[in-house]
């Protein structure tokens, strides 16, 4: 059976990795000349964890657990601290944080390298998995379309649904080096800076705010925040500053999948960053996938794979946005304060509990590749 992956970004390349892995012949177009990924860190929370364990990806020590810090007002009061013991009790993994370059160049690691192919523009798919593209044409089993959250293939399929809208929100994102810094999220009126400590040093950082859309000022001023933010800016190259207003799927899909083709990652279910689980939902989306590909035939498969994923993706992608409203996005002082004093007053272990039905989840078993054998 042959599948064919449209975008090489992280959901694209774990469905990959997830079909072959269950014995699948797979083919990645991705349009850019080369593997990789607009960003600079991604935390994955141990749902995702549990997803590259299925997957056969070992990050080994390209992986930053995360053990100590907390969440603090724009002075650098502590508000709650995160208990990383708990959180590795509750769950079973720490959360961990890594270069996206990384992640995506272990997942591309668990793709046969001759399936990859950049340099790629895939001009039609159709629902009996014909792909057409600049140089040719496939006839696939499957096709998954993993093509991000402006993705083509979404558009082609549902021409008259609502394509994303701003969030409300823009970001910065950065790395610098600073040695000995710790996990830290900082919150003001409609702001929130993320502070998420890499290997080697190096720290990615973000800064998300209420803003309109379409503004994209130069570096950040936050001068007068707390303790390492305006080091963190000042330290990052103004050649790798990122800045990107933010936007989200508003109207969910009312599927998942059209004859032989699967939406998988941004694609499918774009959403916004509060929870820092887009990509991990991906990963989520490529174990199922290649779970329902190694049961049954491709269009159960299929069924399977969208009544799975879309209820939990669309749960998340809701309260990504509801989280959003009462953390980064809440601007009103009386409400801004009744948040700060609510945070003071949680406990340690409470906080690692919340979200706990979202990277809680656990992924299916996929099999296991054969043992060599012993002449």
């Amino acid at each position: 059976m042959h599948a064919v992956v449209v975008g090489g970004g992280i959901g694209g390349l774990a469905a990959a990795a997830g079909l072959h892995r269950v014995g699948w012949r797979v083919t990645v177009l991705e349009r850019a000349p080369e593997f990789g990924d607009v960003g600079a860190g991604i935390s994955l929370w141990s749902n995702a964890l549990r997803c590259l364990d299925e997957l056969g990806v070992d990050l080994g020590e390209r992986l930053a657990p995360q053990r100590d810090g907390g969440f603090r007002d724009r002075r650098g009061r502590r508000l709650t601290r995160w208990d990383s013991a708990a959180f590795e009790r509750l769950h079973g993994r720490p959360l961990g944080a890594i270069h996206r370059r990384d992640l995506i160049k272990a997942l591309k690691d668990a793709v046969p390298a001759g399936s990859l192919r950049t340099g790629t523009e895939v001009t039609e798919v159709r629902e009996d998995g014909l792909v057409r593209f600049d140089g040719g044409e496939i006839k696939a089993d499957l096709v998954v379309a993993a093509d991000g959250i402006r993705s083509r293939v979404r558009h082609a399929l549902f021409p008259h649904h609502p394509e994303p809208v701003y969030v409300g929100s823009a970001a910065f994102r950065g790395i610098a080096k600073l040695p000995h810094t710790r996990l830290s999220t900082s919150f003001d009126r409609g702001t929130e800076v993320g502070v998420l400590p890499l290997t080697g040093d190096d720290v990615y950082w973000w800064i998300c705010y209420v803003t309109e859309p379409g503004r994209h000022p130069g570096k950040p001023d936050f001068g007068d925040w707390h303790d390492p933010i305006p080091a963190l800016i000042d330290a990052t190259p103004p050649e790798a500053l990122l800045h990107h207003d933010l936007h989200h799927l508003g109207t969910p899909l009312p599927t998942y999948v059209r004859g032989r083709i699967a939406l998988l990652g941004d694609a499918a279910h774009a959403m916004p960053p509060f929870l820092g689980q887009g990509g991990c939902q991906a990963l989520e989306d490529a174990v199922v996938l290649a779970h329902a590909m190694s049961t049954t035939d491709v269009l159960k498969g299929l069924k399977t794979y969208d009544e799975e994923r879309r209820p939990r993706s669309q749960k998340v992608a809701k309260e990504s946005v509801r989280m959003g409203k009462l953390g980064p996005q809440l601007t009103h002082p009386i409400a801004t304060k009744l948040r700060t004093a609510a945070a003071r007053l949680l406990p340690a272990k409470a906080a690692v509990r919340i979200g706990a039905g979202i990277t809680g989840w656990r992924p299916p078993r996929l099999p296991r590749p054969a043992p060599p054998r012993t002449p």
